[in-house]
């Protein structure tokens, strides 16, 4: 009986020591169309805290590594890649390019399309999957605090009101400040020979598929003037090919103004 339990108390002071047997892990991450190097990759034992990132040569060394640690390593516009550690002392890791990542939004500029990474202004796109919802009266109500620098108020509750929307701030004290409306390539004014003062309450709001925001300068390149306060650019829906479908819907709503405020004689 005491042989057996000299035997597991030796095997009990062994099993520390196990535990603390960890190991280091130098390896070089390539890229798989080119075979160059790929600088700045993480590279992170899956579930912990410890990591690094390949130098400009695309080494790294990772210590403190366990039998069965699993290692994830991700960049930009690369697939993620996953190795586990079995103890070996160098890895070579090739990384190949995500068409997924990279495809990028396609956004309305000015008369044409092009994507984000090609725009040399700010352009924000907001898509009908992002589009407020409820009851909306008015195409500018789906927009209300959808985007970053765009400021959409109303001065009364008439369902024809211009909102006053302004994008990155005023820019005037005298003149106007309302951005240029264009809805499929047509400019817009705010004050038109139908006598509407709202632009955007001319087309319906189950119709539009996109807001394009154009929001600096570079916008006057192709509008003029006019789009000194930015620009705002509706894309409608378009028919698809498939078999025909019908939707139907239907919403009824009633607004009313506030009263007015007591005030003292």
């Amino acid at each position: 009986m005491k042989t057996i339990y000299k035997k597991l108390l030796f095997i009990l002071l062994l099993m520390p020591l196990a535990a603390l047997a960890q190991g280091t892990l130098s390896g070089t991450i390539l890229e798989k169309a080119t075979n160059l190097p790929l600088p700045g990759v993480n590279v992170v034992v899956q579930g912990t805290t410890n990591g690094t990132t390949s130098d400009m040569d695309g080494k790294f060394q990772l210590r403190g590594l366990q039998n069965g640690n699993v290692l994830v390593f991700t960049y930009i516009g690369f697939a993620e890649q996953k190795v586990t550690y079995t103890g070996q002392a160098n890895i070579s890791v090739t990384m190949d390019e995500d068409s997924n990542q990279l495809q990028e939004v396609v956004v309305q500029v000015g008369y044409g399309t092009t994507t984000k990474k090609d725009a040399t202004g700010s352009v924000s796109v907001v898509t009908s999957a992002d589009f407020n919802k409820g009851t909306i009266a008015s195409a500018d109500q789906l927009l209300t605090g959808r985007t970053p620098g765009v400021r959409i108020t109303s001065d009364g509750g008439r369902p024809d009101a211009a909102p006053n929307i302004r994008i990155r701030g005023g820019s005037s004290l005298s003149a106007g400040n309302n951005p240029l409306i264009v809805i499929d390539g047509v400019a817009l004014d705010y004050v038109n020979p139908a006598g509407v003062a709202n632009p955007l309450s001319l087309v319906n709001p189950n119709d539009i598929e996109s807001f394009s925001i154009l929001k600096d300068a570079s916008a006057t390149a192709i509008y003029g003037a006019r789009a000194s306060n930015g620009v705002i650019i509706i894309t409608t829906k378009r028919g698809t090919s498939g078999k025909p479908q019908f939707n139907f819907s239907s919403t009824t709503s009633i607004g009313k103004a506030l009263d007015e405020i007591n005030v003292m004689d």
